[in-house]
Parts: C-alpha cells; structure tokens; sequence
C-alpha cells in the first residue's frame, strides 16, 4: 500500500469545483524520507545544543574552582613567608642577644629559599601548574618546619644560658645612655674639624644642655674628669673587657671608685671640650677595641 499512487482531491467551497492530481508512490516516499531525516537532525541538533550547554556550564565552573584553588594556594604562599620574616627577624635577635652574652653568632638567616612573589601570581598559575606549585609548598612546609624546631632549640639553650648569666647580662650595656636625636654613628665620615676621613669611635646623641645621662649597665667607675677633646667624660669598667665612654658632658655626677647600677645617673648632657654643639658623644670599647655602641642597645 506504501508504495501505491495516491490520487489527492482539492474542493473549492464557493465555486463547487473540484481539482485533483495524482501523487507518485516514488514522490510521497521521498517525501517521507525527507521527514524522517528532518526530525532526525533536529532530534541530533537539540540533544547536541543540550549537551554542549552543559559542557560549557561545566567549564564555567571548572574555571571558577581553578581561581578559587589559586586564589588559596596565593595566600597560603605569602602567609608562609611572613613566617620566614617572622623566624628571620627571631634568629636576628638571638644573634644580638648572644654577643651580648658573649657567645658565637650564627648570622645566616633563616635556610629556608624564599618564594619568588611572581612566580605565584593568579595570573601565572595555569592548570599544568598546579601540581607543581602543590610540591613546592609542601617542601616549603617541611623546610620551614625544621627551621622552627631548630630556632625553638635554640630559644630554649639560650633560656638556660641567659639564666646562667643574670650577673653578666646586667653588665652589658644593652640601654640608650640619653634621650635624644643620634646625629652621628660609628663608622668613617669625615671629621666636621679636619674634614678628612677618619674612625668616629661612638654614637653622638644631641640633646639639651642638662639632659640626664644613665648607666646603661652595672659597672665601676674608672675615670671622671676633664679629658682633653672629651670636655667632662666619664668612664665605666663593666667587666668582660667592656668599658663605656661618655664625653662633652656640662656634669660629672660620680666619681672614680663608684660602683653603679644600671640606670643609675652618670651626668649631665653639655657641649665641652671638642664640639660642635651640645650633645653626648658614647663609646663601646670591648677588650681594647672600639665597638658600634648601636650593637649592643636593646631598647632604642
């Protein structure tokens, strides 16, 4: 019956005429076919457009779990290396607080490589990245993980030294003699009296005439009078092989033979002798031989 001709009838309501014509069996089963493969590609077209839309929403939140991974894997980089600084900046301190004790320094920093900040950024971190960036991190944990163990050893040996060495540790002059503005460090610059270049033994520390000038240590009193260059000074045996200078001072407060404490009140700030204004000129000379004061002073 398929494949029969088919003879089709078309009336004109008006009129009342009639038309009609004859359709091939090989025309109606064209036609057919053409339908078929019509519904079919439409069927594939849709299933296709669904599921690519899928895909893409797929994608979209792909990406968005990418940025957030990065975005974290971001912090956590510069969270570990402000804990470097921060293991860094302790070591330093042990290192200050051993030469005042007398012990050797280590003064490397901390083992552990820094991360290179570009090498992270958000930007730079594409998805073949990811695992690479995943070992470095851990590495970079167990490197600093040991580096915390060692620098809590070393707290911890340091404790017990300290404790050991309370006498000793009151003789170091670990405190800003004067209050004021240090215009001068210890270094070569050139002499404001020759101007040639020359040694600046101590720290000049300009203040009014009269400013009080402490001990910044436990100590005998060796010297206390007129010095030449120095104006007024005063000197103090802080055993060990310190000694601390003080000069151009408008006051002397002790005198040789005194033994003072930490914080006990040498003089008074003034402008004798050889300057150039008021001010107090400080030096640390430890077994004979000039030392930059600043190394020693734990409050500024």
């Amino acid at each position: 019956m398929l494949f029969k001709n088919y003879q089709v009838f078309v009336f004109d309501e008006k009129s009342g005429k009639k038309r009609s014509f004859t359709i091939k069996s090989s025309l109606f089963v064209y036609l057919f076919a053409c339908f078929v493969m019509v519904a079919g590609a439409s069927g594939y077209f849709i299933q296709h457009y669904i599921r690519t839309k899928d895909i893409k929403n797929d994608l979209i939140l792909a990406e968005r779990e990418i940025e957030e991974k990065e975005s974290r894997l971001v912090g956590i980089l510069a969270e570990l290396e402000f804990l470097r600084e921060d293991i860094n900046r302790i070591r330093q301190f042990d290192n200050q607080l051993k030469m005042l004790v007398g012990e050797k320094t280590a003064t490397e920093e901390s083992y552990i490589g820094g991360i290179e900040s570009d090498e992270f950024k958000v930007d730079m971190l594409p998805l073949h990245r990811q695992e690479l960036a995943s070992r470095k991190i851990l590495s970079y944990i167990r490197d600093l993980k040991k580096d915390s163990q060692l620098e809590e050893i070393i707290q911890q040996d340091l404790i017990v030294y300290m404790n050991e060495s309370t006498q000793k540790l009151a003789a170091i002059p670990s405190i800003i003699p004067s209050q004021g503005f240090i215009t001068s460090r210890f270094g070569h610059r050139i002499s404001p009296f020759t101007g040639t270049r020359k040694l600046h033994k101590g720290l000049d520390i300009a203040a009014v005439i009269g400013t009080k000038i402490i001990a910044p240590a436990d100590g005998k009193v060796v010297f206390a009078q007129s010095d030449g260059a120095y104006g007024l000074s005063v000197e103090v045996d802080h055993g060990n092989g310190i000694i601390t200078r003080y000069a151009h001072m408008s006051k002397i407060n002790v005198k040789r033979g005194d033994s003072i404490k930490r914080g006990s009140l040498i003089g008074l700030v003034g402008n004798t002798g050889r300057s150039t204004g008021a001010h107090l000129h400080y030096e640390v000379i430890v077994n004979g031989v000039h030392t930059d004061p600043m190394a020693y002073i734990i409050e500024k």
